[in-house]
């Protein structure tokens, strides 16, 4: 399989010439028959990589948590949409689902559930669960008509494609993917758009003599489809990134960010393996508050994933988890281990989660993010400084 996705890559190179590597990664991860999402279920212990959702059914009850807050401070329509970009095979929904069916069967009433997934495969798996599980009825298609309610997207936006850029000679050059006759390489070139500078000069990013770096253009699509779903709402995005000028430090990051995943082991060559591997790039966070703003989105709170969850309660659904009937030192051992990465600074509490509203009040926050509510603060100083 990965043979025929590289021959059909270079095929593109000998005819047009060398493509950026936001067409490449396009290619590798999303190529409709041997791309590496749409192949088959990468996710999961057995898979290449774990998600906070698969760590533990925890995670969700959080998020379902916070969705019953942020159902409130809509005025409790029914129906009340959650459109999920990249669910995958639905871990997430599913624990979200399990929640409100035992906590909040009122808020479960109104749910529809909206997956947007580009991988078949993962979507006839997330279908077949939901039907096992019962909620065979909530998950639908997407809507045609702006609805309201939450767009989510848990772990979405490191994965769509990058433009590689590096400065060199002080002028800024991009780099291109070309083919040596043995393999894919770096070519050095002008930049295939004038946006790619103008949202640098935009973001205040200056890079540093041999400095790489990767710009996603592709986030600016992204906003304006799910911006177009959403009437009256909120759009939350959990990933992992940085705002400026922490994703652009050239001490930190001088080469980029790009990582590759495979078998829980982490690379740094995008061009192995070519649809066998996950290919990732931090999120710019300032970038997607920016652009998020020129849509009409206003941006609310930005914070940590550590920050996120403890305060939206997952101390305490740990807690009670200690007195549920049937419960045993073994599984409450592997929740508590769960939680604990999930905060780890150092791990998946490091990752940052946005807020954004369209048509609702700036103090409709749900519990996670109001320890870190600072008014008349711009949304990206929220954030604190971690390690990568």
């Amino acid at each position: 399989m990965s043979q025929e996705l590289v021959a059909r890559i270079r095929n593109e190179i000998e005819r047009t010439g060398p493509i950026t590597f936001a067409r490449y990664m396009e290619y590798a991860l999303y190529d409709p028959d041997y791309g590496y999402y749409t192949r088959a279920i990468r996710v999961g212990r057995t898979g290449d990589y774990l998600t906070a959702p698969e760590m533990h059914p925890i995670f969700g009850w959080v998020i379902a948590r916070q969705l019953r807050e942020l159902w409130d401070a809509l005025g409790q329509p029914d129906p009340f949409t959650l459109l999920e970009y990249g669910p995958g095979t639905g871990t997430l929904a599913l624990g979200i689902c399990a929640y409100l069916a035992e906590n909040e069967p009122d808020l479960l009433g109104c749910v529809r559930y909206c997956p947007i997934e580009r991988s078949p495969v993962a979507r006839q798996a997330l279908v077949a669960r939901f039907q096992q599980a019962g909620f065979g009825h909530l998950a639908i298609e997407p809507p045609r008509e702006p609805v309201t309610g939450i767009v989510l997207a848990n772990e979405v936006l490191d994965a769509l494609p990058v433009h590689r850029l590096r400065c060199e000679r002080g002028q800024l050059r991009e780099l291109y993917v070309g083919w040596d006759g043995t393999r894919f390489v770096e070519v050095a070139g002008p930049l295939s758009t004038a946006e790619l500078a103008h949202w640098l000069d935009r973001l205040g990013v200056q890079l540093t003599e041999g400095q790489t770096t990767e710009l996603c253009l592709a986030i600016l699509a992204w906003l304006d489809e799910a911006v177009r779903f959403l009437d009256r709402g909120f759009l939350l995005v959990l990933d992992y990134g940085y705002p400026v000028p922490q994703r652009y430090d050239a001490e930190r990051f001088p080469t980029g960010t790009i990582r590759t995943y495979a078998g829980h082991t982490v690379a740094d060559d995008p061009f192995q393996d070519t649809g066998e591997r996950d290919i990732t790039a931090h999120v710019d966070f300032t970038m997607l508050e920016l652009a998020a703003q020129d849509r009409g989105l206003v941006p609310l709170a930005l914070t940590t994933q550590a920050e996120f969850l403890a305060h939206g309660g997952l101390g305490e659904l740990l807690v009670a988890l200690q007195t549920e009937p049937g419960m045993t030192a073994e599984r409450y051992l592997a929740a508590r281990a769960a939680a604990f990465h999930l905060l780890d600074p150092g791990g998946m509490g490091r990752f940052r989660v946005a807020l954004f509203g369209k048509q609702v009040a700036p103090s409709a926050l749900p519990s996670g993010f109001r320890a870190r509510l600072l008014t008349g603060v711009p949304l990206s100083t929220h954030a604190t400084a971690s390690s990568d």
